[in-house]
């Protein structure tokens, strides 16, 4: 196995549409599903594809374009978002600038065909071999909320109260999430919106990817949690693994010297630059991102410092023919992103000398046949400055050549040909060195992939448990919300029970009132209306009922009206006992209505909550006093009649 990680021990899938168009009604692909070994094959809708990957979560899933699968940038970022933690989009042509899948297959020898089903399986094959680019549109910050998981604006009991518990189980559901977080060793920060009775929401920005993170998606009664990777600025293609391919480079010396990095795809791979390390340290730098085919410069002629780099690479070189104007270097490095001026000339160094030589890149490439390494054909046809069939029959030759037979007789070896001699020596055996440690290294690794298994099925085993001990969490929170209820049906009992008590004693009053009853004096029952307005009485009506023969306190008898005075005759009660002063209009109706109306400080009241009684004798006297008032009030009425006639009479006359 080279250095490139391979991916034939997860499952891929590769797709290519079949028939119609995504952005059509009705796009069918050809999927397959390869694991290294096997294929499975299978032409399904958008819809099924979809309900297939949720189902599989394969590791890869793998295209020629990623537009197939999404009507646009947005509509891609959406399908990012839906797919599985653990199920990454790989575009296997390359990045914004993806080749001819055919061109692509045939350098990585894999089989081609022009059908969807051919194409899709190249496409898993390539994926599989860890040829492509990912597509993301997402960082590795993720974004945890617990927030609300109902309105406040209604309650069932008490709207403060209702409230309260709300917000306090989300500060509840944000603490289990804090201490979750915390023994996951995960790191994060917390902002929280604080209100009446605990958190309105709690928000954790957590450096790590949604399935690193024992939180899931949840919405449960008061609260809910959401989790929401943080967005990146566009759409990004990050190459499957990175090693030291041939690249050209772009130099940009003087006292800030930047460099950039070029693929022989023309895709930008890296940008640098320093004001403190050394030509040595710059080196090194390129070392770590491939091996340079070409050093480029944006002036003419070549800097002595760019020719330097060139020698240290043994690299073809690249100037323009006149110095290259800003606006082509700002035109041409558009696309990328750069800190600085410097970045960007060398930027456009590389990119400028990646165009000179697009055409025969192209060319020979089409050369080369698969099971060779076209970086390799290519480097040595631009620095060795010979045609590629040289080239390829340099790398078809056996390495082993037949010795010539000798016929003369040994001869004495000279002190440099000894010494050329004891240092082959030596590099055999640094060789073998370096095959024992490689030996060695190669059993750290697989001891290496056993520990992260285990370590793995540890975090399996974690996760298990933290969700037990979210179960268990929310069985006591309902365990405490039950015992809550209970404890306010308690109280509410014994509420009952006390107004019990309090109406048994009413009726008991004390002893001489049992003496008054044993004697025949009875007491009455009152019922209370609190205001003189057809509302009050329509609700004392509906609470107890009113009904003819019935004493009626009047708790504040100002304000009433004809129309009201009339509704409280209608009930025909035996008097009407007030507290304020009686509107006069409201007054004449009840007495045309023969409806007796006494002081209710005539009478004795006494009240428990709703219910009131008097005593029938002080009701008796003030219905007796009422009806003879009545009389002088009816006599006078009367009296004043008989002078009006008579006045009336008189001025008749008089005319």
């Amino acid at each position: 196995m080279n250095a490139r990680t391979s991916a034939l021990d997860a499952l891929v899938f590769g797709v290519d549409v079949q028939s119609g168009d995504v952005r059509g009604d009705a796009p069918s692909y050809a999927v397959v599903a390869y694991d290294g070994e096997n294929v499975d094959r299978d032409v399904v809708s958008f819809r099924k594809l979809r309900r297939l990957i949720e189902r599989e979560e394969p590791a890869l899933l793998a295209t020629d374009n990623v537009y197939e699968l999404a009507t646009d940038r947005d509509d891609l970022v959406r399908f990012l978002r839906w797919l599985p933690d653990r199920t990454r989009l790989v575009q296997v042509t390359g990045a914004e600038r993806p080749e001819p899948l055919s061109r692509v297959a045939s350098r990585h020898g894999v089989p081609y065909g022009k059908k969807p089903m051919k194409e899709a399986e190249a496409a898993a094959r390539l994926a599989a071999a860890n040829v492509g680019h990912e597509v993301t549109a997402f960082t590795d910050t993720t974004t945890v909320k617990v927030s609300r998981g109902r309105s406040t604006g209604k309650g069932g009991w008490s709207q403060d109260r209702y409230t309260r518990r709300i917000h306090g189980n989300v500060k509840a559901r944000a603490r289990e999430v804090e201490r979750t977080l915390d023994e996951a060793n995960l790191d994060y920060e917390q902002d929280i919106t604080e209100k009446y009775g605990g958190y309105a929401n709690a928000v954790f920005t957590v450096e790590a990817a949604p399935e690193d993170i024992p939180v899931s998606k949840a919405r449960s009664g008061d609260t809910r949690v959401e989790i929401e990777r943080e967005r990146r600025d566009g759409i990004e293609f990050e190459p499957l693994v990175k090693r030291r391919d041939r690249v050209l480079v772009g130099i940009d010396p003087g006292t800030t010297t930047a460099a950039a990095v070029v693929g022989l795809d023309g895709a930008v791979l890296d940008v640098y630059s320093t004001r403190t390390a050394d030509t040595a340290g710059v080196i090194e730098w390129l070392v770590e991102r491939g091996r340079p085919v070409v050093v480029a410069a944006d002036v003419e002629p070549m800097p002595e410092t760019v020719e330097k780099f060139r020698r240290s690479f043994d690299a073809a070189g690249w100037e323009p023919d006149t110095d290259l104007p800003v606006d082509e270097k700002l035109h041409r490095t558009r696309e990328h992103a750069y800190d600085n001026d410097h970045e960007r000339d060398a930027m456009a160094a590389a990119l400028f000398a990646f165009d000179a030589y697009e055409d025969q890149f192209e060319r020979i490439s089409r050369k080369v046949p698969a099971g060779f390494d076209r970086g390799e054909v290519i480097d040595r046809v631009i620095s060795g400055d010979t045609s590629v069939e040289a080239v390829l029959r340099d790398l078809s030759d056996d390495d082993e050549a037949e010795e010539e037979e000798s016929t003369h007789e040994p001869r004495e070896l000279s002190p440099e040909e000894r010494r050329i001699k004891r240092l082959e020596r030596q590099v055999e055996r640094l060789e073998s060195k370096v095959d024992e440690l490689e030996s060695t290294l190669s059993e750290k690794d697989e001891r290496i992939a056993e520990y992260e298994e285990e370590l793995s099925e540890a975090r399996r085993e974690e996760r298990r448990e933290a969700r037990e001990r979210r179960e268990v969490n929310r069985l006591e929170r309902e365990t405490d919300r039950l015992e809550r209820e209970r404890d306010e049906e308690h109280e509410r009992a014994e509420e009952l029970a006390s107004k019990l008590e309090r109406l048994k004693t009413l009726w008991k009053l004390d002893h001489s009132d049992f003496a008054d009853v044993a004697q025949g004096r009875d007491l009455v029952p009152v019922k209370v209306v609190e205001q003189f307005t057809w509302d009050a009485i329509d609700a004392a009506d509906e609470a107890y009922g009113l009904a003819a023969g019935d004493v009626v306190y009047l708790r504040d008898a100002s304000g009433a009206g004809r129309s009201t005075a009339q509704r409280l005759a209608e009930t025909d009660p035996r008097v009407v006992l007030r507290d304020g002063t009686l509107p006069d209009a409201a007054d004449e109706v009840l007495f045309d209505a023969g409806v007796p109306v006494a002081p209710a400080a005539d009478v004795t009241i006494q009240e428990v909550d709703e219910l009131a009684v008097a005593r029938e004798s002080e009701v008796a006297a003030a219905i007796e006093d009422w009806e003879r008032r009545a009389d002088e009030r009816s006599r006078e009425r009367k009296s004043e009649m008989v002078d009006q006639i008579i006045s009336e009479h008189r001025a008749e006359s008089g005319d």
